[in-house]
Order: structure tokens, then C-alpha cells, then sequence
């Protein structure tokens, strides 16, 4: 009988293998997956975070160039002096 058994357990292991080894590729594509979009997302937030300082600068630049408005001389006070 315990032949039998071990032919039977040797059958089931033998059954189970490819799909422990399906599933043990799966699981390397999944974290080359989530390895990838983890460097995306670095990627972008490191992106955007020199655009909004690359813009802020920007605005600072256009907020210190921007010229006092020039005041318009009426007629009257332009004959008074």
C-alpha cells in the first residue's frame, strides 16, 4: 500500500509542478511591473517638480520685470506747468 502512495504523491507533485512554476513567473512579471511604474512615477514626480520650480521662478522673473505704470499727463496739469 504505501507504494501506492508514494506513486500517488509522486503523481500529484509531478501534476503541481508546472503550475508552481507558472505561478512563480507570474509573480517575477508582476514585480518587474510594479518596479517599472515605481520608476515612472519617480520619473514623473521629479518631472514635475522641476517644472513647478522652473515656473515659479518664471513668475518671479515676470513679477520683478514688470515696469511701474507710466502716468498720463492730462491737459490740464501738462498747460499748469
Amino acid at each position: 500500500m504505501k507504494m501506492i502512495a508514494d506513486r500517488a504523491e509522486r503523481m500529484r507533485q509531478g501534476v503541481r509542478e508546472p503550475f508552481t512554476r507558472d505561478r512563480a513567473k507570474e509573480m517575477e512579471v508582476v514585480k518587474e511591473r510594479e518596479k517599472a511604474f515605481a520608476a515612472q512615477t519617480e520619473k514623473t514626480d521629479r518631472l514635475r517638480a522641476l517644472r513647478l520650480a522652473r515656473e515659479a521662478e518664471e513668475r518671479a522673473a515676470a513679477a520683478a520685470a514688470t515696469p511701474a505704470p507710466k502716468l498720463k499727463k492730462t491737459r490740464k496739469a501738462a498747460g499748469q506747468a
